[in-house]
């Protein structure tokens, strides 16, 4: 009897052991919070913000999708009017899109929505903000997942306000480099073997160079070969000239350094068709020639022309960057072509070369129609996010390609860093021959 009594003595006071011990974690967790907080940012997300923010989403739920007029009631109006007024029955609950579970990411959270039937994406687009300020988090966006299902990303806080990037050891995945931070939390990679063309626009202290800084200092560890042209003398691309196999400093040099490429590429066309492959990731690694990176810096000054001699320089150059964007991506040619202001009025050349450039970059802009050249043709809702980009916002940007589009930041890399980069690796810097630098 003793026993019986002792055991549900026990079973009493262990609720009160179980509260004691949530209590103690509790407390810890908000004293240590702003310290794990700060140093452990993703550590405090998934133990003290997630299950409040969903807790909070499952909580508003079915008020907020009413509210936005995303609920849809589940009998005509004047059935429920009869209900209420003959028999005193209270209105059915309007039925509202089925949320999936909550999945907790980096710096947020994501889940996917079931569409009801006569709702578009679109409509939930539009309810974006008030999801946002509703769950208390930076931003939501809305994306489609499938047909009838959209995909809902939320952000706690802004992750480009602060872009953390993990350290890389080694050279890393060739032609692949970590330069930032999405506005997701993930990393921001640019993989030349996956989009193999870029646009990068920007005016001055916008974050173009820095990126440029970011993505050198990420391929200088690697077996490719750089080459610059920068027909501003040199004064931004000679940073790197230690890592770089040729740099052309105006635009005949830039012409003649064009022209040799084109050549270059016709001579891996030739080994890889007697190999009887298609591109030179076919070929053995012994046969397999260097990749080799073209940044253009300043794309403007290739185009503008003053006198009929310039007028043939600037057609030149433009066509055999045109061939090269063409002909670069089987044959390991890569081109990554910067500028501060590109528009149609620099001629047809530069249309025609942006349609070759599968990768586009927009930071903030000085005139709305270098934002309109870089992404209007790949995504509408991609050019407004680019034109709200305020100038405190340095280093954020818009990176559309035809896979959808993101907001980015880059990671902060100084001048001086890239110029140490450079040298620390100038060993690593192949001769091309072919190329006849000692003619720049």
């Amino acid at each position: 009897m003793s026993e019986l009594a002792s055991a549900a003595s026990a079973g009493a006071h262990w609720p009160s052991w179980v509260l004691v011990v949530a209590a103690v974690l509790v407390s810890g967790l908000l004293l240590a919070g702003p310290a794990l907080r700060r140093r452990y940012p993703v550590a405090w997300w998934l133990l003290c913000g997630f299950p409040f923010v969903a807790f909070r989403v499952v909580q508003t739920w079915r008020p907020l999708m009413a509210g936005c007029g995303l609920a849809v009631s589940r009998r005509p109006a004047l059935t429920v009017v009869s209900g209420l007024v003959g028999k005193g029955a209270p209105p059915s609950q309007p039925r509202v899109p089925r949320r999936g579970l909550i999945r907790p990411t980096s710096g947020g959270f994501v889940l996917l929505v079931r569409l009801l039937p006569g709702q578009v994406p679109e409509h939930f687009v539009k309810a974006a903000p008030a999801m946002a300020e509703n769950w208390q988090v930076h931003a939501v966006r809305v994306t489609s997942w499938k047909p009838g299902v959209v995909r809902i990303v939320a952000s706690a806080a802004d992750p480009l306000a602060d872009p953390r990037i993990p350290k890389q050891r080694g050279p890393g995945r060739l032609l692949r480099v970590t330069v930032g931070a999405l506005e997701t939390g993930a990393a921001w990679i640019v993989d030349l073997r996956r989009i193999p063309h870029w646009l990068i626009v920007g005016a001055t202290r916008s974050g173009k160079s820095t990126l440029i800084n970011a993505l050198v200092a990420g391929l200088a560890p690697q077996s490719v070969a750089l080459l610059g042209i920068d027909c501003k003398g040199g004064m931004e691309l000679s940073l790197y000239e230690p890592r770089l196999s040729a740099l052309a400093t105006n635009r005949e040099q830039a012409v003649r350094l064009l022209a040799a490429l084109v050549d270059l590429t016709l001579d891996r066309m030739t080994l890889c068709r007697a190999a009887r492959v298609r591109n030179i990731w076919g070929l053995a690694d012994k046969e397999r020639p260097v990749p080799i990176v073209v940044i253009v810096d300043e794309i403007a000054e290739l185009f503008l022309v003053a006198s009929r001699s310039e007028k043939d320089e600037a057609h030149a150059a433009g066509t055999a960057l045109i061939r090269l964007a063409q002909l670069g991506a089987a044959l390991g040619v890569f081109l990554v072509v910067a500028g501060q202001r590109v528009g149609s009025d620099l001629g047809p050349g530069v249309t025609a070369l942006r349609a070759q450039l599968g990768g586009r970059v927009c930071h903030r802009v000085a005139d709305p129609g270098t934002a309109e050249m870089a992404l209007g043709d790949l995504n509408p809702d991609a050019l407004k996010a680019a034109q709200a980009i305020a100038p405190e916002q340095a280093g954020t940007a818009v990176l559309a390609s035809g896979d959808g589009w993101e907001r980015a930041r880059s990671h902060l890399i100084t001048e001086a860093e890239a110029e140490a980069v450079a040298a620390e690796y100038a060993h690593l810097t192949p001769v091309l021959s072919e190329l006849h630098v000692e003619a720049l």
